[in-house]
């Protein structure tokens, strides 16, 4: 019987494999590497469960062991993990800068850096998840539901900090979310930051209006 340490690496490692066979290689770090070279973002419904407990060089009953649901429940944790990564991002970006309009022009830099640096690979991988699952499961639904409303959390706690009531600061923050979405998905068809420059542009001109009239 694998120590309770053991089990909770082991487990880790599937869930890590999990959210890799959901992002191409390349875009990885850390625990992510242990992806395997032919790792691609496949999404969630091309990933094999065999694959990915072989490449956490797993035994295959632990897959049910750690989650009794199966696919369904290790990619809805999978989900929430990586989910919780990308939460950083906001606070990494804006509790830096000296101002949210500031934070969100610098929101929208940073994202376009990234995909550019991704060679237009690495846009949102739970974006790319939702839009693929949210009408045939409901626990994955519900998993990225969840972690939007973590991410729209925190861009809201930001501008609340700027003075701006909960219904404006939710509401720009939830616009914030949109526009970075949509943007990814027309600059990596086009394979030009043009659209993420334009959306960052126009929030910004948003989040300085509303503060200005706060």
């Amino acid at each position: 019987m694998p120590s309770t340490t053991a089990s909770k690496d082991l487990r880790s490692r599937v869930i890590a494999l999990a959210i890799a066979y959901r992002r191409c290689r390349g875009r990885a770090s850390g625990s992510w590497r242990r992806a395997p070279s032919s790792c691609v973002g496949k999404g969630y419904t091309a990933t094999g469960v065999k694959q990915i407990v072989e490449a956490a060089r797993a035994p295959f009953g632990s897959l049910y062991h750690f989650f009794p649901g199966g696919k369904e429940q290790l990619g809805a944790e999978a989900i929430r993990t990586s989910g919780a990564m990308y939460e950083l991002l906001i606070p990494a970006v804006f509790d830096q800068a000296p101002d949210p309009v500031s934070g969100t022009r610098e929101f929208f830099a940073v994202a376009a850096t990234h995909l550019t640096g991704t060679d237009y690979a690495g846009a949102c991988p739970i974006a790319t998840v939702a839009l693929e699952v949210s009408s045939t499961s409901e626990t994955m639904r519900l998993a990225c539901a969840e972690v939007f409303e973590r991410w729209i959390n925190a861009g809201t706690d930001r501008f609340l900090a700027a003075g701006l009531s909960r219904p404006q600061a939710r509401e720009l923050t939830i616009a914030m979310l949109g526009a970075l979405k949509g943007a990814f998905v027309l600059a990596r068809a086009t394979r030009d930051t043009e659209p993420l420059r334009i959306a960052g542009k126009t929030m910004t001109a948003a989040v300085q209006a509303a503060i200005e009239t706060a």
